[in-house]
């Protein structure tokens, strides 16, 4: 008993209970092991891992409505296409589209033939290097001597037409060299009555008129201007307005001309005794 209780007690200590430091330090590797876990290097991406794709964002489809839109703020007005482009002197030709342009509606295939005019009506058409005066002068050479011959009331020797009343007067200022001594007069409706101008066409003999197809049309129609004596019709065709506008394409003012023409005008061009110029 006593030698046995001499012996050192935890040599005798059962192989299964011996300490070891895993036993001891269960808790402590746990520790360990969640730190390595943590501070593992993440392996490099190899070859043929996948890159990103691009993406794509689709469009939304424009609606009806919005197109419309769109289309509107950006249509383009002639006057902006008209101030860039080169402007371009008027031929016959233009004039005789215009006519078939404007009674194709209600005209037949052989009338509209009729309404053709000879090419020997139309004289030559300004090449926009031109003025009123110069313009004239190369066109009627022999304008002094007509207009001396000229003893008719009630009619003139040549007609101005132009678009507005400001416009005629501009026409006049300038063609003082070429008009001399002859009687010009005003054939518009701004500030001067009809019944006023027969008068003055009754009064006295008038070489020049210069005016708006529409007053000219009613004095006409009155019967304070007769035609037939007519030996010039000059279209004030190249000249634009503020917005760009020639006189025929103002449908008001179109629709005058055309009405004009219409009352003897192209007879007289046919039996070629009138002559028709685009200034």
């Amino acid at each position: 008993m006593a030698d046995d209780l001499g012996d050192d007690w935890w040599e005798h200590r059962p192989v299964g209970a011996a300490s070891s430091p895993e036993a001891s330090g269960d808790e402590g590797g746990g520790d360990t092991e969640m730190k390595r876990q943590k501070t593992a290097p993440v392996p490099a991406p190899s070859k043929k891992t996948k890159q990103p794709k691009e993406c794509f964002l689709t469009q939304p489809k424009e609606t009806k409505e919005e197109s419309t839109k769109t289309r509107k703020w950006r249509k383009k007005k002639i006057t902006d296409i008209l101030a860039k482009s080169e402007p371009k002197p008027g031929t016959p030709e233009d004039l005789q589209k215009l006519i078939k342009d404007y009674y194709s509606s209600n005209r037949s295939v052989i009338e509209l033939e009729e309404l053709n005019l000879p090419d020997s009506c139309f004289l030559k058409a300004n090449d926009l290097t031109h003025s009123l005066s110069s313009y004239l002068k190369e066109m009627c050479p022999k304008w002094v001597k007509l207009r001396k011959n000229h003893t008719e009331k009630k009619s003139v020797l040549m007609l101005i037409l132009c678009s507005s009343a400001v416009r005629a007067l501009e026409l006049i200022r300038s063609m003082t060299a070429f008009k001399g001594d002859s009687k010009v007069m005003k054939l518009f409706a701004k500030h001067i009555k009809v019944q006023e101008q027969i008068k003055l066409l009754e009064k006295r003999a008038v070489h020049l008129g210069v005016g708006t197809p529409g007053r000219i049309k009613e004095l006409v129609k009155q019967g304070g201007l007769n035609l037939n004596p007519l030996k010039f019709l000059v279209f004030d065709w190249n000249w634009r307005d503020q917005k760009l506008k020639r006189m025929m394409d103002i449908p008001e003012i179109r629709k005058e001309v055309f009405e004009l023409l219409e009352m003897g005008v192209l007879s007289l061009c046919k039996s070629e005794s009138l002559k028709l110029g685009l200034f």
